[in-house]
């Protein structure tokens, strides 16, 4: 730390991110929850040389033909839609611009919440996930400022049914809900259908997982026209191009092909149920997931789990934090990926018990 931090970032506990391996080593990538599937061929084809070579122009602040295209996808106006970095940097105008009064999150939720807390001097009220990793809307009855629910939530990959989010929206109706849905289009029930009726609500999506673009780092707000006018003045304020002429082109192209992105789904949710009764058969304890990953304690330990699958090329995400440490989380995979999975499973497990 240098010393012209200003001290109020001195105790900075910054996001860790999953690990991102490079060199010859060739391993079973199942750690940060990224599709295994490529993007939709829309989007291959229409990142040519033409528009390579045309880098060289700044992208449209507007981000129009991307933003229409995304409205027209989720059945909203345009201008209910702002396009993001990726979602993290639209929480993180939602933490700088919308939590004067504080804001009220999971303790086991996404990782980015405190940090954004930290970081902008807002007020965090961490309030406890039930024993059984279950979100309880009544604890949230008495929270000031603006509540972030991540829905499904991660890593638990547990699901509010749409009634317990229009109970949030109720209890207090000039208090901020932000929804943040990275996980929904995988079994989750969309927020989105509530905004004729709440204007206290702000649902943050992403391309990053359902449609195969986490490197192009394009995630996307839906909200009342207020709320998104107060979001693009932050953006234009902070960068106006703030997403590259290429990424814009694949979200447009990825958000029109309807067919692949739902067929894509389909195998994920398939995947998911195949990995999570194998896992069960073999004595884990697998949470009900709704997300392209699951989170599973096994008969050995987390940490143990984790560190024997490394060593057969699979890298999976474990977390050290006292309610977490018996579980890893596991990102679905392709059929032949899950399957390597298991038989690895069953070596790990007969090697432990020999």
């Amino acid at each position: 730390m240098s010393r012209f931090l200003k001290s109020a970032l001195s105790a900075l506990e910054p996001y860790t991110p999953g690990e991102q391996p490079r060199g010859e080593i060739k391993l079973i990538k199942l750690n940060t929850n990224e599709s295994p599937f490529p993007p939709s061929a829309k989007v291959l084809e229409a990142i040519d040389r033409a528009e390579v070579e045309k880098l060289r122009l700044y992208s449209d602040p507007t981000c129009r033909d991307a933003v229409n295209a995304i409205a027209k996808m989720l059945g909203v106006e345009s201008d209910q839609v702002v396009l993001g970095n990726g979602s993290d940097e639209l929480l993180a105008f939602a933490f700088h611009g919308f939590c004067e009064k504080g804001a009220a999150f999971a303790d086991i939720t996404y990782g980015f919440y405190s940090v954004f807390a930290d970081m902008f001097s807002v007020k965090a009220n961490v309030i406890p996930l039930r024993e059984d990793y279950s979100l309880a809307v009544e604890d949230y009855r008495d929270a000031e400022g603006t509540v972030f629910i991540a829905n499904p939530n991660a890593p638990t990959g547990l699901c509010l049914p749409l009634s317990d989010i229009r109970i949030l929206l109720e209890q207090n109706r000039e208090r901020l809900v932000v929804v943040d849905e990275a996980y929904v289009d995988f079994g989750g029930e969309s927020a989105i259908a509530l905004l004729p009726e709440y204007d206290n609500l702000l649902v943050i999506r992403t391309m990053s997982k359902s449609r195969s673009l986490a490197g192009a780092r394009v995630g996307f707000a839906i909200g009342n026209k207020d709320l998104i006018a107060d979001m693009n003045a932050m953006r234009f304020s902070f960068n106006p191009y703030n997403i590259n002429r290429l990424s814009l082109l694949a979200a447009e192209k990825a958000a029109e092909d309807v067919e692949y992105f739902e067929d894509c789904c389909r195998k994920i949710i398939e995947n998911r149920a195949f990995l999570t009764e194998a896992l069960r058969e073999r004595g884990f304890t697998v949470l009900d997931s709704k997300t392209n990953f699951v989170f599973a304690k096994s008969t050995i330990g987390g940490k143990a789990y984790l560190d024997a699958l490394r060593a057969k090329g699979i890298l999976v995400r474990w977390f050290s934090s006292e309610r977490l440490r018996d579980y890893v989380r596991i990102t679905i995979g392709t059929r032949e990926e899950m399957e390597e999975l298991v038989r690895a499973t069953d070596d790990i497990l007969r090697e432990a018990n020999q």
